[in-house]
């Protein structure tokens, strides 16, 4: 991988973009998606990884295909992250790295006002840390995801939008590879991460609300979080079949996501996540990693 004076990735990975190994054939008024991700957020403080106790984390690892590891910045440490790499890597579920605004108090779910300068260097070491557990558990990290009040804040702002491109640069430039960046549809982080040469891939959210210009329902609001299974299942089934979403006022949103996430913190996330995989399967929908 090499990098150009501007900053911007070129060689392979740069021309391999973000579309992955998403397959889709257009039918009768819909999509037929040949293969989805599912992604959940791991490493959390949720599970405590105690050595012979199988705990949530372990029970979602059997069902995602994509695992975003928190690595220092919203939750996380050493032992945790090596813990969840090593059981990722044995189910052949892809390692991400869940970078997030230094912010343990409030979970990463509180906006800073840090310098992009300082938030591009805190990201990069988040990722660092993630490379080095994952290195111990023999696999390595796959891709980048913004977490919490970061996630929500790069959709629109272009500041910390750039601090976590360059921080996905900085990685690249020092191990030879251009880790994808998962974001919302349309948000700047993504348009940014495109315009560097970096693959990028689209994402969906099985148990949050949507308003209507596609933006996700704020936590504390009301239809932010959904938790019935019936529900969240044949949400995902309409992702992946038809490409688009119901809004909290009823209308449906367009959302072309490769990749789609249920948070290991939603009641029931365990139970949510197995409906999601048994619906997509009933209906021919493979679930596999996007990286």
């Amino acid at each position: 991988m090499r990098t150009g004076a501007d900053g911007r990735v070129t060689g392979e990975e740069s021309a391999r973009g973000g579309s992955g190994r998403r397959a889709s054939a257009r039918g009768a008024g819909d999509r037929t998606t040949a293969a989805i991700d599912l992604n959940c957020d791991l490493g959390e403080g949720l599970d405590p990884w105690a050595p012979g106790e199988r705990g949530l984390d372990e029970a979602l690892l059997g069902v995602v295909s994509s695992a975003n590891v928190a690595c220092g910045g919203h939750a996380g440490d050493a032992r945790v992250m090596t813990a969840v790499c090593a059981a990722a890597a044995e189910r052949g579920v892809a390692v991400g790295a869940h970078v997030s605004y230094a912010d343990r108090e409030h979970f990463g779910r509180r906006v800073l006002d840090v310098p992009a300068d300082v938030l591009r260097a805190q990201l990069r070491d988040q990722v660092s840390a993630l490379r080095a557990a994952a290195d111990a558990a023999g696999t390595r990290v796959r891709y980048v995801k913004p977490h919490g009040a970061l996630y929500n804040v790069v959709v629109r702002d272009e500041a910390h939008a750039r601090a976590v491109v360059g921080a996905v640069l900085d990685d690249a430039e020092a191990h030879g590879v251009a880790l994808p960046v998962l974001g919302l549809p349309g948000a700047v982080v993504l348009d940014l991460a495109r315009a560097a040469g970096l693959p990028t891939v689209t994402e969906a959210f099985a148990d949050r609300g949507y308003r209507p210009d596609g933006t996700l329902v704020p936590r504390g609001e009301p239809g932010a979080l959904l938790t019935d299974d019936d529900v969240v299942a044949e949400r995902v089934l309409r992702l992946a079949t038809h490409g688009d979403v119901q809004a909290v006022d009823g209308s449906l949103v367009r959302v072309e996501a490769q990749s789609v996430c249920v948070h290991s913190d939603t009641p029931g996330a365990h139970r949510l996540a197995t409906r999601v995989r048994e619906r997509l399967a009933r209906h021919g929908v493979e679930v596999s990693p996007f990286a």
